[in-house]
């Protein structure tokens, strides 16, 4: 295609925002802001699907590159393209952008013009991330999210919000500061910012375990690995449910993505030689987690906790470095990214009409919402990893590949289903069976909005879980190129 879509992709949601930010607030009402915000990221949605249409799967490579010379000194340019591997994270993002809109219309009263502004740049920058081949912009990119996400809780969140957003700005902060340093390093010696060229230059060993180390500091936090993984909890707490929306569907899925695009190829032997720690990090994320999850007696905590604990299983079948292994870590994070954004708007739904998180605070919900419960089914079911749906496929590869590699690592990725399954099916059986609580016999089922969104995302859950190669013929051959 000689049409610039990837700029278009990275354009349009900034001249939107740019344009809703010249308009006054005083003459525009809060649901028409949304409306305009809607508009412009369905179109953004509508755009992005040209990219799996036109995408040449027979092909290796970037394709759609688009070049422009920006430090010629240092070989540091604009230069975007997309693979396999940023295909359907850009259809994630753009898929959940809306849905973030449609679930905040009648919740997000104040400062609405600013609320959408925030997820539209937020929306492009994420973008920038998956599109990036030099590693400048990437690295430009992928601290520019930290800002509008930033603002997003910080404003709209609950309470205790500003403690929060000051721990997941200093934790992202301070891993991103070591990842500047490494890039740094990596440009002299190199001489030049493009992905490929870095990923053909071999480094001294002890210099290269030093990079991937720094790199490795920015990522596990995004993931987030344990022990650096305290600050999502708060986050997810305290945000607003778009934000945890859009924070557990598709900004945890940066870490993954940078150690996919970024880390395996460029630190070939330090990817090797830290295997065994990555792997003790992800088994007592895993396990530890899963333990606190079921300790929770906040619904968003229980999830926000559970979300560590599937993401252990991304990092595992990424360092197995074995196809399979990362094609289950790969799909595990498209899964991860459309479950836990619906249980987070599940969650969101009975807060907005309860002004409650507390599972003590709920009982036989199924009586009064039972489209809510079949919802709220799909979405726990998929997460436990239940055949035929999304959460399966993922988790059985990982499993399956770390065979290969240890029989205790087998155990430990096994006992995390197990733990899994434990706490999101005793959340459904709190939440939905029993005694109907006097209280919350006046709730009211699912609206049409509500329906529709959930609607969508049930037959994600379910399309992938039972087609499966949909995914697989996108990311194959890009996945085996990310391979030591």
């Amino acid at each position: 295609m000689s049409f610039p879509i990837l700029s278009m992709l990275i354009l349009t949601p900034i001249i939107g925002a740019l344009t809703l930010s010249i308009s006054s607030s005083t003459q525009l009402k809060n649901k028409t802001i949304f409306l305009s915000g809607l508009w412009i990221t369905t179109g953004e949605f509508l755009l992005s699907l040209l990219l799996p249409i036109f995408y040449d799967k027979s092909k290796n490579g970037y394709q759609f590159i688009e070049f422009h010379t920006w430090f010629d000194k240092f070989d540091i340019n604009y230069y975007v393209g997309v693979d396999g591997v940023s295909i359907p994270l850009i259809l994630l993002t753009t898929f959940l952008v809306p849905i973030c809109l449609l679930c905040s219309i009648n919740s997000i009263q104040n400062r609405a013009k600013e609320f959408v502004i925030y997820f539209l740049l937020l929306e492009s920058f994420i973008i920038g991330v998956f599109v990036s081949i030099d590693i400048v912009i990437f690295y430009v990119f992928f601290e520019a999210v930290l800002i509008p996400m930033f603002l997003i809780i910080g404003i709209w969140g609950g309470e205790n919000r500003l403690y929060a957003t000051f721990k997941f700005f200093l934790y992202t902060l301070a891993g991103s500061v070591l990842m500047l340093l490494a890039i740094i390093y990596i440009i002299s010696k190199v001489k030049s910012g493009n992905i490929e060229l870095i990923s053909d230059f071999t480094f001294d060993q002890q210099i290269e375990l030093v990079l991937f180390l720094c790199f490795f500091a920015s990522f596990a936090v995004k993931v987030p690995m344990f022990p650096f993984h305290t600050w999502l909890p708060d986050a997810h707490v305290q945000a607003p449910t778009s934000g945890s929306v859009i924070l557990a569907g598709v900004l945890l899925k940066l870490g993954a993505y940078g150690f996919i695009r970024l880390s395996l190829p460029f630190f070939e032997y330090a990817s090797i030689y830290f295997q065994p720690m990555i792997f003790a990090l992800s088994c007592v994320a895993i396990v530890y987690t899963s333990i606190v999850a079921l300790r929770q007696l906040d619904m968003k905590k229980m999830i926000a906790y559970s979300s560590v604990a599937h993401m252990g299983f991304v990092t595992i079948g990424i360092f197995t470095l074995t196809q399979d292994g990362i094609n289950g870590a790969y799909f595990q994070m498209i899964s991860h990214g459309i479950v836990s954004a619906a249980l987070f708007l599940i969650v969101g739904v009975v807060y907005e009409r309860h002004h409650t998180r507390m599972i003590s605070d709920y009982s036989g919900v199924t009586n009064v919402m039972p489209k809510y419960s079949f919802f709220f089914m799909v979405f726990m079911l998929s997460s436990v990893g239940l055949p035929g749906t999304s959460g399966f496929v993922g988790e059985f590869l990982v499993i399956m590949s770390t065979i290969s590699v240890s029989v205790y690592l087998t155990f430990f990725t096994a006992i995390g289903v197990i733990l899994g399954a434990s706490y999101m099916l005793l959340l459904y059986k709190n939440i939905n069976f029993g005694d109907l609580k006097s209280d919350i016999k006046q709730l009211a089922d699912l609206t049409n909005i509500e329906i529709f969104y959930f609607s969508c995302l049930a037959f994600l859950t379910m399309l992938l879980g039972i087609y499966p190669k949909l995914l697989f013929e996108m990311i194959n051959k890009s996945i085996s190129l990310s391979i030591i």
